[in-house]
């Protein structure tokens, strides 16, 4: 098993050596297979484990080395695999051998494709790293690669200033959560004396009732690190307030917006949630901000989703809005079901992105959504493919998103309290939001009139078998997976997750949604059916009348509230950003910077002197009566001075 952990790590990382360090010398443009062929090895691993814990049952540890030893900090380098290990396993390696073989056709033609291949196997290998550490510091350094990787990524094309703009944007907002993430890890070690995660979980019970004083503030030591723990989480899932990163991390190429939403970057916030549910369970604090924080997550992103043009930031603010179904499920205490959403999540929402860059990709880069229509003839497969992955986004009944999201929604009503019917409201609001904007997508780029140009749309043509594989696949998936592991994963009664997730027994509400009222079970399905006639019925039906109640001052702002993304980007540009730079100049640089320390400094000390210097050489006038003058000055002075 140790051997297999290590091929399942490292392969991608020799997949990354191989395209940056022998490409040129031995492989070429061949470098797209081994990497694909690694990451092939790393998925058939994956199967190994999760069915080796499928079937036994036992979490497993490898012991790589010792890393860290300093006082009393003792840290190793070890992988750790148990069932939630094993799903994430699963999730990463499928969705990234996929895109690199669907890469492979879609990135033909760019000249660098060596290096974007050999940077899709290092993101690959530090999401890895990330969810089989056996502690906290090995966590974080994936934690920080897939930042890395993600930045990387996004600015593939860095001669892009939009490119640019996006990685420096998500690099940024991606630090703060981090910079959280860090405070919590230092409280860890305060609190435990340790950063491995056996120590730490076993011992959370002990200090549940530990306190500190912070800032004047008597609070629970635990409460501080669930919610640093959580602002990580919000960073990394993109939850409202620094979910801003993620739309524009679009300028990427789109095979690598498929691998960030579906599989890594945005999975790991949830990740580190259920892994660390044994310090949640006892902060029922933090839980209660975290369903609030998912809730309004979930439902303000699917607003915004509702009238963006760019066809992968619909699919990128339905990807915000579905971590925020994820995370309140786990602040309601239900992290199998939010793991589970994650993984449903993974295939359609695959499935939408690659089938939005094989649009792309037949429609020469083109990618408003007002400038397509009419692909159904021209692109069947595509809209079959774009079709079932926006009907499982919706949740639409016995696709793979039905059997997750649904019951998100029947937990946070079976809550029976305010906040967990608050999450609700917003859940079946987001609910009808994602079936309209899905519909919306649909309609406008297949079955509207075609608005595109016409050169383009009669040279559109579906991708090769690199292209279609890949999608093909994913839309078996993405309808029967949820019908596959729904007992495994969150049957009454279920085994698998073997002490993987902890839920106190107050907070376990898989029970009591066998007694909610039908018509409540039913209301997800009933508002979805009504976002997708109503997006139908409006573009095909009603067109001009909505065109022109979009003309009326108070339709406007609505639309535009909704359409500039209710105005976080300008919010934090006016009163953040510039602010932050007017006094970063005026203050910090010319005040401080070239002020008092440049006059205060090595610089102002030697031009007070060379001033000083140059003023008194002019007293050397070499006339001998002047230098008499000084000298009896001088003596008169010092007498005084004696005398005195």
């Amino acid at each position: 098993m140790k051997l297999i952990l290590i091929l399942i790590v490292f392969s991608p990382l020799v997949g990354f050596l191989s395209g940056m360090l022998f490409a040129k010398q031995y492989f070429g443009k061949g470098v797209t297979y081994v990497t694909t062929g690694l990451i092939l090895l790393s998925f058939l691993g994956s199967c190994f484990v999760f069915f080796n814990v499928l079937v036994y049952g036992e979490s497993f540890k490898a012991m790589l080395g010792s890393w860290v030893h300093v006082d009393s900090l003792k840290v190793d380098w070890a992988l750790y695999v148990d069932s939630l290990t094993s799903i994430m396993l699963l999730v990463v390696t499928f969705i990234s051998l996929l895109v690199h073989f669907y890469s492979i056709e879609y990135m033909d033609g760019d000249p660098h494709i060596v290096r974007f291949m050999s940077y899709l196997s290092l993101f690959t290998f530090f999401m890895l790293i990330l969810i089989t550490a056996n502690n906290f510091l090995q966590m974080f350094v994936g934690w920080e690669g897939v930042g890395l990787s993600s930045y990387l990524l996004i600015n593939f094309w860095f001669t892009r200033i939009q490119a640019n703009k996006a990685a420096i944007k998500a690099m940024l907002v991606n630090r703060v959560g981090d910079f959280f993430i860090l405070i919590g890890l230092f409280l860890i070690h305060l609190m435990f004396n340790s950063l491995d995660y056996d120590i730490v979980f076993n011992l959370s019970k002990s200090f549940e009732d530990l306190r500190i004083n912070f800032f004047y503030f008597d609070l629970k030591l635990i409460d501080l690190i669930c919610l640093f723990l959580f602002f990580g989480a919000m960073g990394k899932s993109a939850q409202i307030g620094l979910h801003v990163w993620l739309p524009d991390a679009m300028e990427g190429p789109t095979p690598v917006s498929a691998l960030i939403h579906a599989a890594t970057m945005v999975t790991a916030g949830v990740f580190l949630i259920a892994r660390c549910s044994f310090l949640f369970e006892l902060s029922p604090f933090v839980l209660n901000f975290i369903v609030f924080i998912g809730s309004l997550t979930a439902f303000i992103a699917s607003t915004i989703g509702l009238f963006q043009n760019d066809i992968k930031k619909v699919i990128a603010y339905s990807t915000c809005s579905q971590l925020g179904y994820m995370i309140f499920a786990c602040g309601l205490s239900n992290y199998e079901v939010g793991v589970f959403h994650l993984f449903n999540h993974a295939f359609f929402k695959a499935l939408l992105f690659l089938s939005a860059g094989s649009l792309i990709h037949a429609l020469s880069n083109e990618q408003d959504m007002r400038k397509m229509g009419g692909l159904l003839r021209v692109l069947p497969f595509s809209y079959a493919m774009t079709f079932i992955g926006s009907l499982a986004l919706t949740g639409f009944p016995f696709l793979a998103g039905f059997y997750s999201k649904d019951v998100i929604l029947e937990t946070a009503f079976a809550k029976y309290t305010v906040l967990g019917h608050f999450s609700f409201v917003l859940g079946i609001l987001a609910a009808f939001c994602t079936a309209f904007y899905s519909m919306r997508l649909i309609y406008l780029v297949f079955l509207s009139k075609t608005n595109g140009n016409k050169y383009t749309v009669l040279n559109a043509h579906e991708g090769s078998i690199n292209i279609s594989l890949p999608l093909f696949l994913l839309s078996i998936l993405s309808i029967f997976v949820g019908f596959i592991f729904k007992d495994l994963f969150i049957g009454f009664g279920t085994d698998f997750w073997n002490g993987a997730i902890y839920i106190q027994p107050k907070n376990y509400l898989m029970s009591d949604i066998e007694f909610i009222n039908l018509s409540v079970k039913l209301l997800p399905l009933v508002v979805t059916i009504l976002g997708i006639i109503l997006a139908f019925f409006l573009y095909s039906s009603k067109l001009n009348e909505f065109f022109n109640l979009k003309k009326l001052l108070t339709f406007r702002v609505f639309y535009s509230f909704f359409n500039r993304k209710w105005f976080f980007d300008k919010f934090y540009n006016k009163l953040i950003n510039s602010n932050f730079l007017f006094y970063s100049y005026f203050f910090s640089y010319e005040d401080i910077d070239r002020g008092i320390l440049e006059f205060g400094g090595p610089h102002g000390i030697t031009e007070v002197i060379s001033n000083f210097v140059l003023r008194f050489k002019n007293i050397q006038s070499g006339n001998i009566f002047h230098y008499l003058l000084i000298f009896f000055i001088c003596i008169n002075i010092f007498i005084f001075l004696l005398y005195v």
